[in-house]
């Protein structure tokens, strides 16, 4: 077992006194350049490694960190992530780290700047955001780089922003990885569903239109012949009108037995197969959400592709206090693992895992 390396031995080796090596160990003023280098020197030679917990916590600050994430209902990915927020959190407390949520409105640019806004004005230590378009993303995060607060993206990547560090899947390679897997049981199809959900015109998030991008690169190289056939969905409507539209989609599209949602909420359409008993129709999704597991049991869902939202929240806040905290260097860009579930391996899937 290696030796603790103590203070006073540091002194001993530098030939200065024990405050002074205390003075440099944590970069306070009033030392020498000549004591500065002979105590750099000396812990050079000893290879000494400070104890960066011990310090951290020695120190007694209180750290605020902030996370800017869309407003949700409750069984959403969204609600994963804030779960492992939480528990990093907690795991943290030891450190006096608090976190604290703000919540958006989706395709609402005023909502996120208000929301923007709040944080600014608390000044924090660290800020997490998922982000929504660059141009009005960067409106904030150009005022984080001003006042040096560091800060991480999580879900959506966008690099010319500068952040300390990503966490999310690489969603081209999701979207081509969802559509391989869809095509091994509906590879003779002529026919294929994509369901979307729209608000405004578009989809709700850049991440499902990179995943969309992908998707659709895996079918013109390998299946071109095969059409695919977009359902819109409106982003919040009632069961009622889900209903209608799923009844009139599959009315003109008989032929259709397979399907893909790129977002979380797969189960629109398979709790409709369940109920309405039609069992020659699946669809694949993504996310590990009560609902979608309980409808790929089922087997109204034939596929779910799980990315790990309670990790993702666990790892920002976590990687904020590496950096904030410890002062240690982060990996810049983490891309979490692309997992398919089944009915057959769902129950052994963690998704609380780290």
């Amino acid at each position: 077992m290696k030796e603790k390396i103590r203070i006073k031995d540091i002194a001993i080796r530098a030939g200065v006194s024990v405050g002074t090596v205390d003075r440099v160990l944590h970069d306070r003023p009033n030392v020498s350049k000549p004591a500065r280098e002979k105590v750099e020197k000396a812990l050079k030679e000893m290879n000494y490694q400070p104890n960066v917990y011990a310090s951290a916590l020695a120190y007694n600050k209180k750290y605020s960190f902030y996370i800017l994430i869309p407003q949700h209902e409750s069984e959403a990915y969204w609600e994963e992530v804030e779960q492992g927020v939480k528990k990093a959190m907690e795991a943290r407390r030891d450190f006096y780290i608090d976190v604290e949520f703000l919540y958006y409105k989706r395709f609402n640019n005023e909502s996120f700047e208000q929301q923007y806004t709040i944080c600014l004005e608390a000044n924090p230590d660290g800020v997490i955001i998922v982000p929504v378009e660059l141009e009005v993303t960067q409106k904030f995060t150009d005022q984080l780089h001003e006042r040096q607060i560091p800060f991480v993206l999580l879900d959506s990547y966008m690099p010319d922003l500068r952040p300390l560090s990503f966490f999310g899947q690489d969603s081209f390679c999701s979207g081509f990885f969802a559509a391989r897997m869809l095509m091994l049981i509906a590879g003779k199809d002529e026919e294929i569903m994509l369901m979307k959900q729209m608000k405004e015109g578009r989809v709700t998030s850049k991440q499902q239109a990179n995943r969309e991008v992908g998707f659709r690169h895996y079918m013109h190289d390998h299946f071109p012949s095969t059409r695919i056939v977009e359902l819109h969905l409106p982003f919040n409507s009632t069961r009622t009108e889900y209903d209608a539209a799923l009844k009139k989609f599959f009315a003109e599209h008989p032929h259709i037995h397979n399907g893909i949602s790129l977002n979380s909420r797969a189960h629109i359409v398979g709790d409709y197969l369940l109920r309405n008993n039609i069992r020659d129709v699946q669809i694949m999704g993504y996310d590990m959400v009560a609902k979608n597991a309980e409808c790929l049991r089922q087997g109204s869902i034939s596929f779910i592709i799980a990315q790990h939202g309670y990790q993702q929240g666990f790892c920002c806040v976590d990687a904020l206090f590496k950096a904030v905290v410890l002062k240690k260097k982060v990996q810049p860009v983490n891309y979490m693992p692309i997992e398919l579930l089944t009915k057959e391996n769902v129950e052994f899937y963690r998704r609380t895992q780290l």
